[in-house]
């Protein structure tokens, strides 16, 4: 199973739209293993977003992350950092897919309501920035025979 971080992000709380995301994700069939509602630090946004730092946009992220609570989330399923992407749609929204959660709900990439890591590489760095060992409950779902082959 492929594990992948999604962020919620501040305008996604602000818009009440945490109950639609999390639904779509577990319609989709993936599995939630954990959550929690937090406030980002500045230091956690800075290493989140280090890729980013030195460019125009680095600043405007950091104070954008942090100006809100976040429902940070990780999710697994086979494939699960491709098929969280895909149900997120493109990062730029007017390019998302219709149907995904992008199309449908965001305009403008500076408001693209999530996150969700691009690699499975970048998914396991990222859910050990976020999450303890111990926040993470492995669990079988009774409905995953159905969902997952094998």
């Amino acid at each position: 199973m492929e594990q992948t971080l999604v962020l919620i992000k501040p305008d996604a709380v602000q818009r009440s739209l945490c109950g639609e995301i999390t639904s779509r994700l577990e319609r989709r069939g993936l599995r939630l293993v954990a959550a929690k509602f937090m406030w980002v630090s500045q230091e956690l946004a800075e290493t989140h977003y280090t890729i980013h730092k030195g460019k125009p946009f680095y600043d405007g992220l950091i104070k954008y992350i942090t100006s809100s609570p976040v429902m940070a989330m990780v999710w697994e399923g086979p494939d699960g950092v491709a098929a969280v992407r895909q149900t997120m749609g493109a990062t730029r929204p007017t390019e998302a897919a219709p149907g995904s959660i992008r199309h449908d709900f965001a305009l403008d990439v500076g408001r693209n309501l999530t996150h969700a890591s691009d690699t499975p590489e970048n998914g396991k760095k990222e859910v050990e920035l976020w999450f303890s060992p111990d926040e993470i409950v492995s669990w079988d779902r009774d409905t995953d025979r159905w969902i997952f082959e094998g």
